[in-house]
């Protein structure tokens, strides 16, 4: 099985990809090939692993779902906590030929249920602390055949790491090809129910090669902890793709991260790569814990999931003296392809597009936008899905020829940033003129007094739409009507009059995907 090889003396970088390819094999044998065994691939809360010993569990967990009777093209669901054997288990499958999906370990038991249907999944991978929200699902599945339990062994189920020690660690990698289904990732569901998203043995490699080598500049010498867990996109690259294809060291965290577990290991294991979303990067500098700049080794910190306010950025850097590279990517893009560079980071745009990738503002007859002014966000790349499953109609809405439709609104000023201008079916139409979201929210964000905000449209007593502010204050106590009237008037004072909130309501927290996008279809259903 060969490997792809890339020429990064041009930009963008030009990659060789053969037609014989296995993503897994790939990811793993090139850093035996560099001489990485005895280097440390992960450290996750039990322990430290060297890429041997990544790859030795990576080949005896598809050894023991070939031994299960799986075969190629075969899916198999992970619902799993970040530890080693999320890469274990997710590239053992790959590597055999067995398609994974990745699933995010917050959801309820009716997600698990419609996954599981939607799927047909023939096995599925579980961590024993989240089996009690996947016991009716497991009941009702028509398809499954086995239920591996990761951690504690359970009556009646396989147990994963029973499995791994009874396997072969020496494994073949399947035939595939570079264009073969390689794995899903279900999308977050900002804007309704979560879409099978399939991608291809190549996506990888594209992500790892475009934008983590030339922007983002991963090395090998890197140590990278990522907030987003590995069931996301985001995540996926963040903690698995872009280390390994370098060989760096990836710290894992299995507990949902808060300022303070991520202090911890920010203070521990000194990573120098840091992946947030802008709800952590806030709450993080509002806490009282937050550590002094000579207690961490960040050299960079990218943002991603919704778009960062600019005072988050500047504070940020103000105080840790490191940059936090704004990015946009997607489930169905799989990373960012638009994004901030190092030493070229402007805080309130999502930066350029990435080398290797097109990007498009379109009007509602498809013609190009002129400059400063919003447009629908398409893009044009080879890290694209191939389709929706079992969705014809929204696979033919969303990926239209070579190009991609993100859903989003943006403005290109003439120095080449992209704004973000919020979510096409958020944009609110205010005495017939636009209004972002977006920007209001991050002019209520920048308030002193203010830790979070959104911005629905409500229906007036004259039946018009005007915009409604959603706030999470630093001090809950601090809630009034005077400072209800004092937002507005700080609105008023950044912006169009037009613009303001006519309505201000206090909330204790904002509803949110498990990536840090905020449900704005939940908050107008509040309206």
């Amino acid at each position: 099985m060969k490997s792809y090889s890339s020429d990064h003396s041009t930009s963008p970088p030009i990659i060789h990809m053969p037609r014989a390819f296995n993503a897994a094999h790939d990811l793993l044998e090139r850093n035996i090939l560099a001489g990485r065994s005895k280097k440390i691939a992960y450290i996750d809360d039990a322990g430290r692993y060297t890429y041997e010993e990544l790859i030795a569990r990576a080949n005896q967990s598809g050894n023991a779902f070939l031994k299960l009777g799986l075969n190629i093209e075969d899916r198999i669901m992970i619902v799993h906590s970040d530890t080693v054997d999320f890469p274990a288990v997710f590239l053992g499958a790959i590597k055999v030929g067995v398609v994974p999906i990745a699933v995010n370990t917050l959801l309820t038991p009716d997600d698990y249920e419609f996954m599981l249907e939607d799927s047909r999944a023939k096995a599925l991978i579980v961590t024993s602390s989240l089996m009690e929200k996947l016991d009716r699902a497991i009941s009702k599945s028509k398809y499954l055949q086995h239920i591996i339990v990761s951690g504690d062994e359970l009556s009646g189920y396989h147990n994963l790491q029973r499995l791994q020690s009874l396997a072969s660690d020496e494994c073949d990698p399947a035939v595939t090809s570079c264009d073969d289904s390689c794995f899903w990732l279900y999308s977050s569901g900002s804007t309704g129910a979560p879409k099978g998203t399939i991608h291809v043995h190549s996506s990888l490699a594209h992500t790892a090669e475009l934008y983590a080598k030339p922007v983002l500049g991963i090395k090998e010498t890197d140590v990278v902890f990522s907030a987003a867990k590995l069931f996301f996109a985001y995540g996926l690259g963040n903690g698995l793709t872009f280390p390994l294809s370098v060989g760096a060291t990836t710290v894992l965290m299995a507990e949902r991260p808060t300022p303070d577990s991520v202090f911890k290991r920010l203070k521990e294991h000194q990573p120098t790569i840091f992946y947030g979303v802008p709800t952590l990067f806030g709450a993080m500098l509002a806490s009282d814990h937050l550590p002094n700049r000579s207690e961490v080794s960040i050299r960079v910190a990218t943002s991603a999931g919704e778009a960062l306010p600019a005072e988050i950025g500047k504070r940020w850097t103000s105080h840790f003296g490191s940059e936090i590279l704004d990015g946009i990517g997607s489930t169905e893009m799989l990373h960012i392809f638009l994004s901030n560079r190092p030493g070229d980071c402007q805080y309130g745009s999502t930066g350029k597009p990435v080398p290797g990738y097109e990007i498009r503002l379109v009007d509602e007859n498809g013609q190009d936008v002129p400059t400063g002014e919003l447009g629908e966000l398409q893009i044009k790349g080879p890290s694209a899905a191939n389709l929706y499953w079992n969705q014809r109609q929204k696979s033919r809405e969303t990926f239209c020829g070579e190009w991609t439709r993100a859903g989003d609104k943006y403005s290109v000023d003439a120095q080449g940033f992209y704004t973000y201008g919020g979510r096409s079916d958020d944009m609110l139409k205010v005495s017939g003129l636009y209004v972002s979201p977006f920007e209001v929210e991050g002019v209520l964000v920048s308030h002193a007094a203010v830790l979070e905000a959104a911005v629905v449209g409500d229906e007036d007593e004259d039946k018009l739409i005007k915009p409604r502010a959603y706030v999470v204050l630093v001090d809950s106590s601090q809630a009034s009507s005077e400072l209800v009237e004092d937002l507005k008037e700080y609105v008023k004072s950044k912006l169009a009059p037009f613009k303001y909130p006519r309505w201000i309501e206090f909330v204790d927290e904002l509803p949110k995907t498990a990536t840090g996008k905020i449900q704005r279809f939940k908050l107008r259903q509040r309206t």
